[in-house]
């Protein structure tokens, strides 16, 4: 029996038994206090603290209310098995750490960040009042699963606008964000699904396919995206790939391997393709390129697009686009589910595209960020000796590749780290498991010979991108 080493404060305000019970209650999520350890009885703890029991007995009985004590009678007050708790208090403690580490660099060249300076609050305020006052207490009541059909409908026609998506307003799910879609999509498509990805690759997409049960493949990735002949062979049924700016490597897949998938898929009834547009907008050289749905003339693709990367991550708004024959699975395995975007939301997106402001600030968004590539390829000059560039032409961040066959990603990290630069290797986006099995690479000594490091460039300013290019400069040349 522990004797808790409690001292009281009479002078702090706090209430005595607060006191006491705040004490035993850090002491187990510490795990100092282990599971089944019988505590002092309230007589014998009052006695010790020369306070009323009745003090005691108030501590004890809210720690038991909470779950953190159980009271055997007979027996006496018992800690519970919280040891989870334990482990929750360390990740706590590891997460601020790494929140320490984070504000220690001067610029963070996330590949991951966008630009909000430019974001139009004041038309989105305007328009979000507008909403809640035209709708009034309809908006508040249950919608679509997939999806309010007026926002739906815009989709399609943005869809056919902008990427030359052919789709109906019926084959529309709205989501918030790819991840439900991709969960949503496995309820769909059932289990015993064998999954072909890139490598490296979307991590998030292939832990949350692993997640459903699916046997997972990843294929090594060529100068035109995923291999053919690895493609051919891994007896897949579906393969999820990003055409449009492959992450993370930056591919822009040819419409000569674009046709090979869709050949793929065709062959055998129930393949296929999962296309991932996730920053399809921004685009810095020749036309835009249409997206893989465009050229299917066999409903063969799952196109799935968001609205968080080119307007603001908060805006947890997600679409997939469902081949025809699905909607059948989707009505059978999922139609019951409730749709996850606030109906506000959806009247406010759909009103902020219908309206021309979307394309409007799409319109800005590519012209600062065209800006800031252009900066940073500028500022890239002095490093071409040491390294090639690669994936500039689309995206939101680019990939240097060391032409030093002897330098590691990880020296090249620590020592932009020693600067004051995060950067990102890019073996930080390989599925390390399946590497180990043989199954594929991004070539065939990615990771010990061809060191590449991700640059992103969308939430620093021109001055930013100067002064961290500068810092890269003196650190690596």
């Amino acid at each position: 029996m522990n004797e808790l080493a409690i001292t009281l404060d009479t002078k702090n305000g706090t209430y005595l038994y607060e006191q006491i019970y705040q004490y035993i209650k850090n002491e187990i999520v510490e795990g100092k206090l282990s599971s089944k350890e019988r505590l002092p009885s309230t007589r014998a703890l009052a006695e010790h603290l020369q306070i009323a029991r009745s003090t005691v007995e108030l501590a004890y009985e809210q720690l038991v209310s909470e779950g953190y004590i159980e009271a055997k009678p007979y027996k006496g007050y018992f800690v519970c098995p919280v040891g989870e708790l334990y482990h929750l208090k360390k990740e706590q403690v590891i997460k601020e750490e790494e929140k320490k580490t984070e504000a220690s660099y001067l610029f963070d060249l996330s590949p991951n960040g966008i630009e909000m300076k430019a974001f139009p609050f004041s038309t989105w305020r305007k328009i979000s009042r507008n909403v809640l006052a035209e709708h009034q207490k309809d908006i508040f009541e249950p919608g679509h699963p997939k999806g309010d059909s007026a926002f739906r409908n815009t989709i399609c026609h943005y869809l056919y606008s902008f990427r030359g998506v052919s789709c109906e307003p019926e084959q529309i799910i709205v989501g918030a964000g790819n991840d439900y879609l991709l969960v949503l999509l496995g309820k769909i498509l059932g289990e015993h699904q064998k999954v072909a990805m890139e490598n490296p690759t979307y991590k998030r997409a292939y832990r949350i396919f692993s997640s459903a049960g699916y046997d997972m493949i990843t294929l090594p990735i060529d100068k035109n995206g995923m291999s053919m002949e690895h493609l051919k062979a891994s007896e897949a049924n579906i393969a999820y790939v990003m055409p449009s700016h492959q992450f993370p490597t930056g591919v822009v897949m040819p419409i000569g391997r674009r046709m090979e998938l869709l050949k793929w898929a065709e062959e055998v009834k129930d393949r296929y393709l999962i296309e991932d547009d996730y920053d399809s907008e921004f685009r810095y050289k020749g036309k835009p390129i249409q997206a893989l749905q465009a050229w299917d003339k066999k409903e063969k693709v799952i196109y799935m697009g968001t609205f968080s990367k080119s307007i603001a991550p908060a805006i947890r708004v997600s679409f997939m686009v469902l081949p025809k024959p699905l909607l059948e699975l989707y009505e059978k395995n999922a139609g019951f589910l409730s749709s996850t975007v606030s109906r506000i939301d959806q009247a406010i997106l759909n009103e902020f595209i219908a309206g021309g402001h979307y394309e409007r600030y799409l319109n800005k968004m590519r012209k600062i960020y065209r800006s800031k590539h252009d900066c940073l390829l500028e500022c890239l000059r002095p490093f071409k000796h040491r390294f090639h560039i690669s994936g500039e032409n689309a995206g939101l961040h680019i990939v240097l590749v060391s032409r030093e066959k002897g330098i590691s990603e990880e020296r090249l990290a620590k020592t932009a780290e020693k600067a004051g630069i995060k950067v990102y290797g890019m073996s930080d986006y390989f599925i390390k498991e399946s590497v180990a099995k043989g199954q594929g690479n991004v070539c065939a000594d990615a990771e010990d010979k061809c060191a590449k490091i991700l640059l992103g460039y969308a939430s620093l300013s021109e001055e930013e991108i100067r002064e961290a290019l500068m810092l890269l400069q003196k650190a690596w040349l």
